[in-house]
Formats: structure tokens, C-alpha cells, sequence
């Protein structure tokens, strides 16, 4: 993922981190001092060693160019995906002074390079068997696919007479409960193969100690919940592309069958969340040619960083697939065609109404969607008493920053980048406002991170 005399900036290393303390420790390690015998090649590997601890340096090596995104090898016992080491590594290869020459890459790196690739076309030549043996009785895997349908029928309609006992009892039993109810019901939605249903559910528990208004809140996610169910259970009755949403919704899997859109992508976001078990990266892309903006999704076990990793501000030639729904933006990604570099390409903004109108039209294809991609054009954050708002530069008009977006020290990195002028800002715009996710500087026009 990287061109002869192409280099990443400090900002694109450090979104690979997985954690604030993984960030800060590889900053402390981007300086040549602790290193010796770098190197990196036209092919895309950087390695070098590290003194630690022990007699023997670390033996770090890092493979930007593959197709998932970097992959890392340290001798280090850290459990950490990159860890410190390939961090410093790379921030010391991004400052482009000579300190990690071009070469030829030791005999140990050329040895996890060499079992990678042979593992990366064993990994290809199997899933294309598995595929094929998958396929090779599919009247077994219809009725796999009927059995689960008839559990998820018999989760939603429990689930139905549970939002009836509840709103017939009053809301207030739900601040009484508190999180036993849902995670018990949300157990009863697993059990039916349902995790769609169980994550709403789940969600509740933390709504009647969300402060004042929660009864509220906590009225409008039934609704929702209520509006999925009934989806589910009159699902033969929806247009094709709803359907499609609703048993994604409920958790059912979808593929990307999609045809494949080959353009150069440009990375215009990436942040993880995590549920305490599972940490699910989102990656959004801009397409230069068509226009589409796509979402990318990984999963990495707790404690484990996602595998796929695309810094921001990179571009690459590929080819991607969206999956199947009515108005999501989720796509695979499919065959890279060149290495992914540092890019000027730049989305086009809109203002604040026509971001609000965006949200408002695609809740008609998807009920349940908590936000959309937008780019707003030109920007300005400003107080809005104990809140903030983008207050459009164009207009009278404004967004609300959401309270994720508050609590977050990229915030105050836009306000500083604002100065007070306009700015251009990409993030998802929904019901409960706007997250700036990217922008770029008014000044030089460098893409800065905000999550």
C-alpha cells in the first residue's frame, strides 16, 4: 500500500492503533534511537529491529501492501494488533528522513512474507471449494434456512407480547426492572436466532437511567422495535428490497452480490466500537468516479483489534460490492489493482438542509437506520449553550453535534482547525444529530482524523 517516494503522514499510522495507550507508546518509539538494520521496499514490507528489555531486539515487520490493509509480525509478547513496536516502525518509515533506507528485507522477514502469501492463496483456492461444496446440496441448506426463519417467527412474536405486557403495566415498571428484564429477554431473541432483535433489546436496559426524557426515548425504541417485528412476521407482504432489510435487521446474513464497482476509493473514515465482546471497525469510502459512498465492516474478538485497517486520507484502486438492502451502504471489498496511496481527492459538499433531507429520505427505505454519510461543505462550530452545533456558513441553519460527538477529543481538534472560519466536514448525519468524523484543513487542505 505504499509507491516509491510515497509517504504516510503520522496521523494515517496512528489510526491503525488500537487503543489510546498502543498510540502513545508507539509515538515514543518513532524515533531512530531504539532502532537499527531498517529497511523497506518497493514491494510495500518495512522492517527493522527494536531494543527492548531483553538481550535481543524485537524483529518487527510490517506488510502495508496488502489487500486487507497492513499486516504485522513482532517478536514482542504483546497480544496487541499493531503493537507499539510496528507502530514506531512505521512512524519512523512515515517521517521519509533516510532513517528506514530502501533495501532488501532480511532473510526472518522474507520468511513470515513467503508464509503469508502461501497461506493468503491456500485461504483463496479453500474458500473457492468451500463455496462450491456449500452450494452442492441446496435443498439441505433451504431447509436450514426455513427451521431458523421458524425460530425467528416464534422470538418475534414473543417478543410482541413482551412490548404488550409492557406498555399495558406503564413504562415506569421499566425503570423498576432495570437491566434484568432485557437481558433476559435479549437471551430469549439468541436463543431464536435473532441477534438483530437481541442488540435493540439489550439497549433498552440502559434507557430508563438515561436521565430526564427517558420515558420518551424509551416509548420511540418500542416503536421501532414493534415496527421490526411486525416487519419480520408480514415480511411476504414487503417489497423485495425492504424485506431484504428487514431480515438483515433481525440478524439474518446478507451477502454482497452486488456487481463489483471498480474506482479509486478514497478512506474517508475509521472507528471502532465495541461491545465488551466484539469490536466492530467501520471504514467509509468515497468513490472519485461514481459518486458512492460505501461502508466497510470488521470484527476482531475482544481485546483484539479488527483485521482490515485502511488509514484516512489513503486512496486505492479497487473494486467493491455492496451488499443487499433497501438504502444501506454496507459493501465488501474485493481486488485491489494498485497500491493504495495518499490522495487529493475530495468529496463534494452539501449544506446542513440538504444533510437532514438526505437522513429524512432514506428513513423511507430503512426504518431503523441510525444515520447516513454526508460531507458538509462549509462549517462552522459554535456553542450552542451547553451544547454544540455546525452552523452552516451558507445558510441559516445548523446541525447539532450528537452527545457522542460532544464527549469526544476530536471536537476540540475541529474547533481548532476551524478557527472560527468555515471548515469542510465528513461524518453521519441522524436523529440525534451530527458526528464529525473527518475534516480538512481550510489552510492546506491535509485530512484530519476526529475519531
Amino acid at each position: 500500500m505504499t509507491q516509491q517516494g510515497v509517504r504516510w503522514t503520522a496521523d494515517q499510522v496512528l489510526a491503525l492503533a488500537p487503543d489510546t495507550a498502543s498510540r502513545k507508546a508507539g509515538s515514543k518509539l518513532g524515533t531512530a534511537g531504539p532502532w537499527s538494520e531498517t529497511g523497506s521496499s518497493d514491494e510495500g514490507t518495512v522492517w527493522g529491529l527494536c531494543k527492548g528489555s531483553g538481550s535481543k531486539p524485537y524483529q518487527t515487520v510490517v506488510d502495508i501492501a496488502d489487500a486487507a490493509g497492513p499486516a504485522y509480525k513482532c517478536s514482542c509478547p504483546s497480544r496487541k494488533f499493531p503493537c507499539k513496536h510496528a507502530l514506531g516502525l512505521l512512524l519512523l518509515w512515515a517521517g521519509g528522513d533516510g532513517a528506514v533506507p530502501a533495501g532488501s528485507a532480511p532473510d526472518w522477514a522474507e520468511q513470515w512474507l513467503a508464509g503469508r502469501r502461501k497461506r493468503a492463496a491456500e485461504k483463496r483456492t479453500g474458500g473457492a471449494e468451500g463455496a462450491a461444496a456449500g452450494s452442492a446440496d441446496p435443498e439441505a441448506s433451504r431447509r436450514r434456512a426455513e427451521r431458523r426463519a421458524e425460530r425467528i417467527t416464534a422470538g418475534a412474536t414473543e417478543l410482541e407480547q413482551r412490548l404488550a405486557d409492557l406498555l399495558r403495566g406503564g413504562l415506569a415498571a421499566a425503570e423498576q426492572a432495570g437491566y434484568g428484564l432485557w437481558e433476559e429477554t435479549a437471551a430469549r431473541m439468541v436463543d431464536a436466532q435473532a441477534p438483530g432483535l437481541a442488540a435493540r433489546v439489550r439497549e433498552f436496559g440502559a434507557i430508563a437511567a438515561s436521565g430526564p426524557g427517558w420515558p420518551v426515548r424509551l416509548l420511540e425504541e418500542c416503536a421501532l422495535l414493534h415496527l421490526l417485528d411486525q416487519g419480520w412476521l408480514r415480511r411476504d407482504l414487503l417489497p423485495e428490497d425492504l424485506a431484504t432489510t428487514v431480515r438483515s435487521r433481525v440478524g439474518l446474513p446478507t451477502s454482497a452480490d452486488g456487481p463489483p464497482v471498480r474506482d479509486r476509493w478514497l478512506v474517508l473514515a475509521q472507528y471502532d466500537t465495541s461491545d465488551g465482546k466484539l469490536t466492530t471497525r467501520r471504514i467509509w469510502l468515497y468513490g472519485a468516479e461514481s459518486g458512492r459512498t460505501a461502508l466497510l465492516l470488521s470484527y476482531g474478538a475482544a481485546g483484539r483489534a479488527p483485521e482490515l485497517a485502511l488509514p484516512v486520507g489513503l486512496a486505492l484502486d479497487a473494486e467493491v460490492s455492496a451488499h443487499a438492502g433497501a438504502g444501506r451502504s454496507r459493501a465488501a471489498l474485493g481486488e485491489q489493482f494498485a497500491p493504495a496511496a495518499p490522495a487529493v481527492i475530495r468529496p463534494p459538499g452539501v449544506t446542513t438542509t440538504v444533510a437532514a433531507a438526505r437522513y429524512g429520505e432514506a428513513l423511507r427505505a430503512d426504518p431503523w437506520l441510525e444515520a447516513v454519510p454526508v460531507t458538509l461543505e462549509r462549517v462552522v462550530p459554535t456553542p450552542d449553550g451547553e451544547s454544540w452545533q455546525l452552523a452552516d456558513a451558507d445558510e441559516d441553519a445548523a446541525l447539532p453535534l450528537t452527545p457522542a460527538a460532544r464527549a469526544r477529543p476530536g471536537l476540540w481538534r475541529l474547533v481548532a482547525l476551524s478557527g472560527g472560519a468555515p471548515v469542510k466536514v465528513f461524518g453521519e448525519c441522524g436523529h440525534q444529530g451530527f458526528t464529525p468524523l473527518t475534516a480538512w484543513s481550510p489552510a492546506t487542505g491535509e485530512v484530519v482524523a476526529l475519531c
